[in-house]
């Protein structure tokens, strides 16, 4: 079979429609199906030719979990590569072999690397926030240890990429399907085996991006929660505060990423005009507007009124941001089209 071949077929069997059980497990929300869950582990264990477990304890989170790893005196070594690893490096040797280097990478593409990226980012989010919960600021041993807890997790429901390019509903890989699909992060000792419960609630915008103004984006029945807005982590209290905000507030916003996120809420065409910002350019294409701000870049923003009528006869109005070197309304209206002012000339505006 060559190298086309294999490709056509891995893209036909990771289909959207395929993947679509998948993307729910990783995103799923609510309790999980313990018994399903327990089973899977336990099946897990004995595919590895280890003794199932002596006891399972369920808890609320990810930080739950690791809390509650670091009192457990007797719950043996960590048993993760022989119940995760071990049988990944297996399958993913079989499928190199079979498809060769071309093949292996189109059938991850087409695949489990669909879902990786937004996967990954969420899984890394959960991390930085257990660490930075159970840590604080120490960047030493406390840090340490709990970051290399967190690595001897298993990854439940978030494990769905890499097993959505395997698809095996049998053996080590199926009993480590049966757990993404019932559960969270779970984490394999020799003696105990510890289970998260998946979030009560989940935010992301279209970008895939943790993303809710007005709670956590991702919160679990323990009450461990993550804020943020559009991808970036902020303070709980910070969003509560949004519904209030106003431009004085804005700008004595000494952190600048935080002060863009309030811009963003706020609306860059609000505050300018709120502000009292004033013209500094006008031309055919539109008026350039300009408002300094505080140990920050300033807001350079073109306005622009649509030369095409809606359906009531009015005209809508356009706030571009434009980067702060922006001199002309003309620059800016073409700096959005990716070209200068002199090579900007539209037979009609839009």
């Amino acid at each position: 079979m060559s190298v086309t071949d294999i490709e056509a077929d891995v893209v036909g069997s990771g289909s959207s429609g395929e993947l679509g059980p998948w993307r729910a497990w990783a995103s799923a929300t609510g309790p999980a199906d313990r018994t399903a869950a327990e089973e899977g582990v336990r099946r897990a264990y004995r595919l590895a030719g280890l003794a199932e477990p002596e006891r399972v304890v369920w808890v609320g989170s990810p930080r739950a979990a690791v809390t509650l790893i670091r009192e457990l005196a007797d719950r043996g070594p960590s048993v993760r590569d022989a119940v995760r690893s071990v049988p990944w490096a297996g399958e993913r040797r079989r499928l190199h072999a079979e498809l060769g280097a071309a093949g292996w990478s189109a059938h991850w593409s087409a695949t489990g690397g669909r879902l990786w990226e937004s996967v990954q980012a969420l899984v890394d989010r959960i991390r930085t926030g257990v660490i930075e919960e159970l840590a604080g600021r120490d960047t030493g041993k406390e840090a340490a240890e709990v970051r290399l807890l967190l690595l001897d997790a298993v990854l439940g429901q978030h494990d769905a990429p890499w097993l959505a390019a395997f698809a095996a509903d049998e053996g080590a890989l199926g009993a480590l399907t049966q757990v993404c699909r019932s559960a969270g992060w779970w984490w394999p000792y020799a003696r105990v085996a510890v289970l998260s419960e998946r979030p009560v609630e989940l935010h992301r915008d279209e970008a895939g991006r943790l993303d809710n103004g007005d709670g956590p984006a991702l919160a679990y029945p323990d009450g461990f929660a993550l804020h943020a807005w559009r991808g970036m982590p902020v303070p709980a209290a910070f969003l509560a505060e949004l519904r209030t905000l106003t431009p004085e507030r804005i700008r004595s916003e000494e952190n600048a990423e935080l002060r863009r996120v309030m811009l963003e809420y706020y609306g860059y065409d609000r505050y300018l005009a709120d502000s009292g910002a004033r013209p500094v350019h006008q031309d055919e294409t539109g008026t350039l507007w300009r408002i300094e701000l505080v140990e920050d870049e300033p807001v350079v923003m073109v306005e622009v009124l649509n030369s095409t009528p809606e359906p009531d006869g009015t005209r809508r109005t356009y706030w571009l941001r434009v980067p702060p070197s922006t001199r002309t309304a003309r620059a800016g209206v073409a700096w959005t089209f990716g070209l200068s002012a002199e090579a900007y000339a539209p037979e009609r505006e839009t």
